[in-house]
């Protein structure tokens, strides 16, 4: 049974991704900038492709993660609203709509009991969402977030 989930560890890596895709393309594109440095100038159009192509590869994979975790922040946001319209009083969850989208995804670990005043303390001081993930008492675990 795995461990339940804190501000300590609530953190995620995706290991195909961060420990095997970008090191991978990172390593790629050192590898094509040595090459090119060491056998310059003999076939110099291949070598600069190598490196173009070594930085498509590289943004290419950063590009879709990022785009995968965005729509897991929408998916996030749809959540968090229906669970404001459940839990927060009708004023309160009008005011919710000032909040960030880093602030909204931040208060999802937060428990339905202190879901209310957190919003509350958030509303009126401002809290990043670091801030927000320490103060929650009863964390809310999410472990299908990538």
């Amino acid at each position: 049974m795995a461990a339940p989930q804190t501000y300590a560890n609530h953190r995620r890596f995706d290991p195909a991704f961060h420990f095997f895709i970008a090191p991978l393309l990172l390593a790629n594109l050192v590898i094509s900038i040595t090459n090119t440095i060491r056998q310059w100038p003999s076939q110099e159009f291949l070598h600069i492709w190598w490196i173009v192509m070594s930085v498509v590869l590289l943004v290419l994979a950063g590009r879709s993660r990022d785009r995968a975790l965005k729509v897991q922040d929408r998916v996030i946001l749809l959540e968090e609203k229906l669970r404001y319209q459940r839990l927060l009083p009708v004023e309160l969850v009008e005011r919710s709509a000032v909040l960030q989208v880093r602030q909204i995804v931040a208060l999802r670990f937060a428990s339905d009991a202190e879901l209310s005043a957190l919003v509350l303390r958030t509303l009126s001081e401002g809290l990043p969402s670091k801030a927000i993930k320490q103060a929650i008492q009863q964390w809310k675990p999410d472990r299908i977030r990538v």
